[in-house]
């Protein structure tokens, strides 16, 4: 229940369930793609508490969450129906090719990233037992369990087909039975006997086939699945609709399967090994370079989305290569970036901060660093320069060693168990752990002396204590009511002051008016909540109401529109106070200053109740 209200807000703040044409989530974010970008506000989303950041990269609006992301999503999914199928969009401008590519990566393999993580993990730590005597490779016990870990990857193009399939907007039934084509047991013996000396060649009606093993493949599957999906709508538009739903599959079953084993799969399969040969190429010219660089930029490729892009080549070097040595680069870019929360953490005395840095710690050592780096090491600057300089490092060590990885998996502490070769631990395994303590090292502690911004201290010939505050700035009320401490509203997100310093207000009659002059920085399309950026660099937030987003609109007019410049005492939001109650809502009003960081205090009036445009809070700047 506690995800509902924040799944409501989001869903307001990205324009409402009609602007959303498809969502997705990874391991920390949602991942919308709307119909028109200009009804979201980013600007509310990022202020909400609940919101880590908001980023827009690769035609995505990607709304970062956190840990939680996925009972989040769930509360989605119950209070719009969302379930990431796309919905009917009106004229959008087409998003660039580039981008189009990072959308149907994403799209592919994000419902596949939390069970390839599981089972990467899973593996590494069957490859320590190995290492250390617990298992026999020959026991049944370690048979098991390597197949729980080894049976995603083993039978990747079927679930790859699935993901795919409904990526691309067919049925993913259909491309699903194309991948079990590819991984059948007849056809695998045909692959094995096609290697004997001597096999005979096979034909499918005349044509030779290609044998190829399949299994843990990529590029194949999503191929044929692309051109399975394709041909579908046309073979539903020459098929009776009470005959489509044999007559389509079936279609797409006889064609795409030979199609994929005579020409897709073997071009496909070429495509691969030229990508995974390309790789070891370019990495073969300096690893310690290579490693240096991804270092430094891994993490600014996470900002933007760009890092799908490399999952892909992650997965063809291990089917293709059996090891990749890419993953072992960016383990000093996760590690450098939890070092550099740490030293926030450590040095700040914001209380505050230091709670978020130390989550944010705990999340990066187990590969979650958005937090980190949205939260703590961003806002800061510093922090993210002195990560990425230590990913920098470390990386170039490990690139040094050529260490690999064996399975797949998130970048975390358990990749040192993936990087445990068959023949036991070696100087690969040293190179990334030494690598990685050193690029978590560097940038705690450079955080930690450089990162946090400290007062001065006391000199002889100042004071021990400040001098009177030089400016005060006054914020006029936007309503007339019973003034009311911000500890006291029910609602646990304003209470704390997380969202930033203020009063509520328990209103009079129903109107809001500009408490500044300046202009209407964001405003919910529901009107319960509006954001006013004053010509001073003031932010103030006025939600109208406990709850009300939920009343989607009802009983509220908006008389502004976003962008618009106010003036002090201009009426900008009129709501009927008297439905509202009835309707079981709360209208206690918060009035919040969103930037309060960028004052030493905000003090509230001593008066139990106020009139419009009377001195409500003072600012110290």
């Amino acid at each position: 229940m506690k995800y509902q209200q924040l799944a409501s807000e989001i869903l307001a703040g990205v324009g409402g369930r009609d602007n959303v044409k498809s969502l997705e989530h990874c391991a920390t974010r949602l991942r919308f793609k709307l119909h028109q970008r200009d009804k979201a506000d980013a600007a509310t989303l990022k202020n909400n508490s609940g919101v880590i950041m908001v980023v827009e990269s690769g035609g995505q609006f990607q709304v970062v969450i956190g840990n939680h992301v996925s009972e989040v999503y769930a509360a989605l999914e119950q209070a719009a129906g969302l379930d990431g199928d796309a919905t009917a969009a009106p004229k959008e401008k087409k998003d660039g090719l580039f981008s189009r590519f990072i959308d149907v990566v994403s799209g592919i393999f994000t419902p596949l990233i939390g069970v390839m993580a599981a089972s990467g993990i899973l593996k590494g730590l069957l490859a320590l037992t190995l290492t250390v005597g617990w298992l026999q490779a020959d026991g049944g016990s370690y048979r098991l369990l390597f197949a729980a870990s080894d049976a995603l990857f083993y039978f990747f193009p079927i679930m790859l087909g699935y993901t795919a399939g409904k990526k691309f907007g067919g049925n993913p039934f259909i491309t699903m039975a194309i991948g079990g084509a590819l991984t059948h047991p007849l056809m695998l013996a045909a692959f094995e006997g096609s290697q004997l000396p001597g096999a005979a060649r096979e034909y499918f009606f005349g044509v030779p086939i290609t044998f190829i093993n399949y299994s843990s493949s990529v590029i194949p599957i999503i191929f044929a699945a692309w051109v399975s999906c394709k041909l579908e709508p046309w073979f539903n538009r020459l098929v009776f609709s009470s005959l489509r739903n044999f007559t389509t599959p079936m279609l797409c079953l006889a064609i795409v399967v030979p199609l994929t084993f005579l020409l897709i799969g073997p071009v496909a399969t070429g495509l691969s090994h030229l990508l995974a040969n390309g790789y070891q190429s370019l990495y073969a010219v300096n690893p310690l370079v290579a490693g240096a660089l991804m270092g430094a930029l891994w993490q600014v490729c996470v900002i933007f989305g760009l890092h799908w892009g490399l999952v892909p080549l992650m997965i063809n070097n291990l089917s293709v290569l059996g090891r990749d040595t890419l993953a072992p680069l960016l383990l000093p870019a996760v590690m450098g970036q939890t070092g550099a929360a740490l030293g926030v953490m450590l040095r700040t005395r914001d209380a505050r901060l230091r709670v978020l840095a130390g989550s944010a710690v705990s999340a990066g050592i187990f590969g979650i660093t958005e937090p980190a780096v949205y939260g703590v090491n961003l806002p800061n600057r510093r922090p993210f320069i002195f990560g990425c300089v230590g990913g920098a490092i470390g990386g170039a060590v490990v690139g040094y060693f050529h260490t690999a990885t064996y399975s797949f998996g998130l970048v975390s502490v358990f990749t040192f168990a993936q990087i445990i070769p068959s023949g036991g631990l070696d100087a690969t395994v040293w190179g990334a752990i030494i690598g990685s303590l050193l690029s978590f090292m560097i940038a705690a502690t450079a955080s930690y002396l450089f990162g946090v911004p400290t007062p001065p201290p006391a000199t002889a010939d100042a004071p021990l204590h400040p001098a009177p505050l030089q400016r005060k700035q006054t914020v006029a009320s936007p309503l007339a009511g019973d003034v009311l401490p911000l500890e006291q509203v029910n609602d646990a997100t304003f209470a704390s002051g997380l969202l930033g310093k203020g009063v509520a207000i328990v209103p009079h009659c129903g109107r809001v008016v500009a408490p500044v002059d300046g202009r209407v920085a964001s405003l919910f399309r529901t009107g319960h909540a509006i954001g006013i950026a004053s010509d001073d660099g003031i932010e103030v937030l006025i939600h109208v109401g406990i709850d009300t987003v939920k009343l989607d609109g009802q009983h509220f007019s908006v008389r502004v529109k976003q962008g618009d410049r106010v003036r002090q005492g201009e009426l900008l939001i009129e709501f009927d106070q008297v439905a509202i109650h009835a309707a079981g809502y709360d209208t206690t009003t918060p009035i919040i200053i969103s930037n309060s960081d960028d004052y030493v205090d905000v003090l509230a009036t001593d008066a139990a109740a106020v009139p419009e445009q009377a001195p409500l809070l003072t600012l110290l700047r």
